[in-house]
Parts: C-alpha cells; sequence; structure tokens
C-alpha cells in the first residue's frame, strides 16, 4: 500500500469514527430528550389535576397548603388562561415580572407574559380544568431549561468533535508537509552538492579545448560556458531552497534582457522575442530566484506556441503605487477563463510529460520571496496568453530615456 492510499484510509476511518460518535450522541441525546419530554407531560398534568383540587377545596387551609407544596415540586413553567384569553393564574415564571399597585392590585407585565403564552402555545397542547364553581379554564406550559439545553446538547457536541477532527487533521498534515519539506530541501541541497563535481569538470574540459585548439573566441565555447555557467545558477537555486534569499537592487529590463539573450537560442528560431517598456526602473530581485520565475514563464509561453509565434516581455512602472508591471504575453493557445487560477495549482498541467509544478513554484517565488503578486491578466482561446508581475520599485525617477518603441531582441 502506498503512502497516499495510506493517507486516503487514514482520512476514511477518521470520518467514520466522526460519524458513529455523532449518530451515537444524537441517538442518545434524542432518547433521553424524548424520556424527560414524556415526564414532564405527565408533571403537567399532575399539577393541573392539583390545581383542580386546591380551587375545589380552597376554603380548607390544611389541603391547599399540601397542594401548594405538590404544585411547586413540579417545578413546571404554567399560564392558565380564562376562555377569553385573559390570565388567571400563573405558575414557576419570573416573580419579577409581577407587581402591586397601591391600592394591592396584581399588576402583570403584559408583554412578558404574551411571549411566555405564545410559546408555550408553541410547544405543546393546552388542557381543559375545571376552576372555581365549574369555571371552564385552559392551562398551558413549556419546556423545562434543562430539556431546551439537552435539545442543542447533541449538536454541540457534534461542533466539538467535529473541531477536535478537523484540529487532528490540520496538525496530521501540518506535521507531514513538514516532514515532507524537509525531504525535499535535503534533496535538493544533495544534488546541489552532486552537481558541484560534474560542473568543475566540465569547466576545466572547456578551459583545456580552449587551451588546445586556439578556440577562445569559437561562439561554440562560449555558448558551452553559458550552459556551465547556467548549471552554476540552478546549482545555486537548488542550494538554496530552504533559505530566505537575498534580495539585491537590480535593473529589471537589464535582469530579464539578459535572461532571454540566453534562452531564445535554445528555443525554436520561429519564436520572436521581443522586450519593451521602462529601462530604467529597478526592484529588490534574487537573480537565481527571478531567473527560475522568467524561465518558467517563458517556457510556458513557448510551449503554448505550437508554429510560429511572439513572446513579449513589457515591462512598466507605475509610479503612484511605486510598482512594477512585468508583462509576458504569447501568441499561444490560451487559457480558459476558468483556469486562470487553477493553472498556479501544483500538479495541474496540460503536457503529457509536464510535472505541474513550474507555475506553482513560480507564484511561491514571487509572493513569498518578492513580496509581489502574479496572475493571468488576460488570455483568449487561440490568441494568447499574458500574466502579471507585481513588484515593489526599489528606486522611483522621473523616466527619460524611454522610447515606448519595442526592441527586437
Amino acid at each position: 500500500m502506498n503512502p497516499y492510499q495510506k493517507k486516503r484510509r487514514w482520512k476514511f476511518f477518521l470520518l467514520i469514527f466522526a460519524i458513529v460518535i455523532g449518530g451515537a450522541s444524537v441517538f442518545y441525546s434524542g432518547f433521553f430528550v424524548k424520556k424527560m419530554e414524556r415526564e414532564e407531560a405527565a408533571q403537567f398534568q399532575l399539577w393541573v389535576k392539583v390545581a383542580e383540587q386546591q380551587m375545589r377545596m380552597y376554603d380548607n387551609e390544611q389541603f391547599s397548603e399540601i397542594f401548594e407544596t405538590i404544585k411547586k415540586n413540579a417545578k413546571m413553567d404554567v399560564i392558565v388562561t380564562k376562555t377569553d384569553g385573559s390570565i388567571f393564574i400563573w405558575d414557576g415564571l419570573d416573580t419579577n415580572k409581577t407587581f402591586y399597585s397601591s391600592n394591592d392590585t396584581k399588576v402583570y407585565d403584559s408583554l412578558y407574559f404574551v411571549r411566555q403564552l405564545a410559546k408555550m402555545k408553541e410547544q405543546h397542547k393546552p388542557l381543559v380544568m375545571q376552576g372555581i364553581d365549574d369555571e371552564k379554564l385552559i392551562a398551558y406550559y413549556k419546556d423545562s431549561f434543562i430539556l431546551t439545553q439537552l435539545r442543542f446538547f447533541p449538536y454541540i457536541q457534534l461542533g466539538v468533535i467535529g473541531l477536535f477532527i478537523i484540529a487532528a487533521y490540520v496538525a496530521f498534515s501540518s506535521a507531514r508537509r513538514a516532514e515532507q519539506d524537509q525531504v525535499w530541501v535535503g534533496m535538493a541541497k544533495e544534488t546541489a552538492h552532486q552537481l558541484g563535481t560534474p560542473i568543475s569538470s566540465l569547466m576545466a574540459w572547456v578551459e583545456l579545448m580552449k587551451a588546445k585548439f586556439d578556440a577562445e573566441d569559437d561562439p561554440l565555447i562560449g555558448e558551452m560556458q553559458n550552459d556551465i555557467h547556467r548549471l552554476e545558477i540552478i546549482t545555486d537555486r537548488f542550494s538554496k531552497i530552504g533559505s530566505k534569499p537575498i534580495l539585491e537592487d537590480h535593473v529589471v529590463y537589464v535582469v530579464i534582457e539578459n535572461f532571454i539573450n540566453y534562452f531564445k537560442i535554445r528555443t525554436s528560431d520561429k519564436i520572436v522575442f521581443n522586450i519593451t517598456g521602462d529601462a530604467q526602473v529597478r526592484a529588490m530581485l534574487s537573480i537565481p530566484l527571478f531567473d527560475w520565475v522568467i524561465e518558467n514563464l517563458l517556457k510556458n509561453a513557448a510551449n503554448a506556441i505550437e508554429n510560429e509565434g511572439t513572446i513579449s516581455v513589457n515591462i512598466i512602472e507605475n509610479l503612484a503605487k511605486e510598482e512594477v508591471f512585468i508583462d509576458v504575453s504569447d501568441t499561444g493557445r490560451g487559457i480558459p477563463k476558468s483556469k486562470f487560477d487553477t493553472v498556479f495549482q501544483p500538479g495541474y498541467t496540460t503536457r503529457k510529460r509536464g510535472w505541474g509544478l513550474g507555475l506553482s513554484l513560480t507564484k511561491r517565488m514571487v509572493e513569498n520571496y518578492h513580496s509581489g503578486q502574479i496572475f493571468v491578466k488576460d488570455s483568449e482561446i487561440g490568441k494568447g496568453t499574458t500574466f502579471r508581475i507585481i513588484l515593489k520599485s526599489s528606486i522611483t525617477y522621473e523616466p527619460t530615456t524611454n522610447t515606448g518603441l519595442p526592441r527586437v531582441v
């Protein structure tokens, strides 16, 4: 069983555990709620019978005290009304909602009792009882505080269980992610270490070829040196994974132009590269990482162009916000609008042999290491795509040399 299957099985067992615990909680709580409802209904019937007997024997003080004691032990919130709806007697409600006037007349907080009576009518059917001189009365009651709380208890318990499971899942995922990150960082640093030896050998072989064949100015030797330098940059990238990169002040135009000069020779000659915009704007960059960003965008653009096409980079400085806009455009296949965010997710790719990590890494390098933004600015199927990078400019100035004309590199 592979680790992915084990992880899925662990999630499945966690879900089953939550369902079993939650179901058992709801079942047993429901059982006790029904039991308490029956008990309170029986207490209400007892209260009604005792109240009827008390009114029939209102002139017997000895029995009245007994009846009053029985009613208090029932602990019911009860309102008894006459047939016209006016309150006749009540029991168990808030005693602060009644007071006596100057002539010793009991006065009710009518709004309070109207609300209580409406609640009782919603919860339970009333009982008809006989008052003094066989007067017809109607008795109402409401659920006790404990019963009301018990009804909500299963949902509270489910919420607690859910929070526990979420916390456990997040903690487990974070631990696994941290472990995986440590493994990848270790592998990256080991790769950088292993690349050091062959790169040194290649540098020595190039120097030997230059000396033996007197090929100091041979363009092929020059390109070999460029590739070796590129390998050194890649090795430097791997060695710095897991460490905070050092940002330095650079001219954005120059950095991008240098990489395009390297990249275009290793791409189809049917693709034309243009770089336009402000040639002096500066930003804080980590060259190894920023080159990686541009490389990923240019590779995706080149792959999106099936035959002939153009890849353009436009650099714009937003003086108002002290920002640098870098637009990378191509005349390739385009991206559906529904995939504008998806393309940055790990694993998303349209290529059969692609890993789907390029744009994900690009987004991380721009946002996490350069405190910038990257997004799909615009795309149209069959016409092309434009990615925009936004960085903070390190120096603001009045542009004087920008002509706005495209420069073919």
